[in-house]
């Protein structure tokens, strides 16, 4: 056992928080640390990405992460309000204060509703918590209409969670495909088919404009009947503390950090959704994970690993459809050369986009309802 054990306090305690926590019990073989974690919701880390399996039988129970040992402190419901550097402490709504040697920022996300009127109506929603997928539960109606705003991935998954309750679920995504960030137009024309197919209506190109009691409206005039409303239009990195704190955010939000994950302050790291690297925020689990190790290994004064940015395929499964995007999608790199093949008959599409020497891999797009190829 150390004799000078040290603080980590770590704010936020999804996935991402949960996997710091775990890397860092890992590598702390003389358990020179002492964690605390601070979780403004009511329930341990989760896994979010199986949210959707919620509407089909399994409980939160099951989506549960394995709790840590005994040098783990977590709070529950707990919301961190501000952080004081120079004390080096963070205080909470409920008054506590807890002291910190070292700082990790896992407040991950938050969705974005766009601010159209009757966004606040009692059937309008978001998709983010195991409580948003409860209000939902309790709100569906089965046979009748509902609209998911925003065709990315969590709007996709909360149309398929729709049809699962048995509703009628529309999307509405203002860019002109689904899925904009990781496939170009083919993929996305195939992607919409083969949504369509399985019974949910696809509205690209379209501008959600209002809400009220039954019907959604857009801004070429259409209307759509809506017993639910389900917004699932993006994400906005929780970074409200870094104005407290007098921490530097990126240019659309997140905590500023570098390749090493730290934020100006040498003894605070931001990971996750939260953290702007570079500027950049990421998303998806796997980079939050990847931020989890490298924080890790700096907290145990083991060699750096920076974060960068490795460019690995984004693989999803939705509405049992495999999505993979990766890189230059729109061979906008000099001299990229592009090969796709459609198979609108088979449910497949791919494309690669290749360097001018014809080798160098740039970026590459599959969406197809059997396993991608290699």
């Amino acid at each position: 056992m150390s004799l000078s054990r040290r603080t980590l306090v770590v704010v936020g305690y999804g996935p991402v928080g949960h996997r710091l926590v775990a890397e860092v019990r890992a590598l702390d073989r003389t358990d020179s640390w002492r964690v605390v974690v601070l979780g403004e919701e009511p329930r341990g880390a989760y896994d979010r990405v199986a949210l959707s399996s919620l509407v089909s039988g399994r409980t939160p129970a099951d989506l549960a992460l394995p709790a840590p040992d005994s040098l783990v402190d977590v709070r529950l419901s707990t919301t961190v309000t501000g952080i004081d550097r120079d004390r080096r402490t963070v205080r909470c709504s409920d008054g506590t204060r807890h002291a910190y040697d070292a700082l990790v920022l896992a407040t991950g996300s938050r969705p974005f509703v766009p601010p159209v009127p009757g966004r606040d109506l009692p059937h309008c929603l978001t998709y983010r918590t195991v409580e948003d997928i409860e209000a939902l539960r309790a709100a569906a109606r089965p046979g009748a209409p509902g609209v998911v705003v925003g065709g990315g991935l969590l709007g996709l998954e909360a149309a398929d969670a729709l049809r699962r309750l048995g509703m009628r679920p529309h999307v509405v995504e203002a860019a002109p495909r689904l899925m904009p960030l990781q496939v170009d137009t083919g993929g996305g024309r195939l992607l919409a088919s083969l949504v369509r197919e399985l019974g949910v209506e696809v509205h690209c190109g379209a501008t959600t404009v209002s809400v009220d009691a039954n019907r959604v409206r857009l801004a070429d005039g259409t209307e759509i009947e809506a017993g639910l409303v389900v917004f699932s239009a993006g994400i906005r990195p929780r970074d409200e503390l870094a104005a407290d704190a007098g921490l530097a955010t990126g240019e659309r939000g997140g905590f500023l950090v570098d390749d090493g994950l730290r934020t100006d302050d040498e003894r605070i790291w931001a990971v996750g959704e939260c953290a702007a690297v570079g500027g950049r925020c990421h998303g998806l689990l796997a980079p939050g994970y990847r931020m989890a190790a490298a924080v890790a290994r700096s907290l145990m004064g083991l060699a750096p690993t920076p974060f960068g940015d490795t460019g690995q395929p984004t693989r999803l499964k939705l509405l049992g459809i495999d999505v993979t995007g990766f890189g230059d999608i729109h061979a906008r790199t000099e001299g990229a050369i592009e090969f796709s093949e459609a198979d609108r008959a088979g449910g497949r599409y791919r494309k690669l986009v290749l360097g001018a020497d014809g080798h160098t891999l740039l970026g590459r797009v599959e969406v197809g309802t059997a396993p991608a190829r290699s």
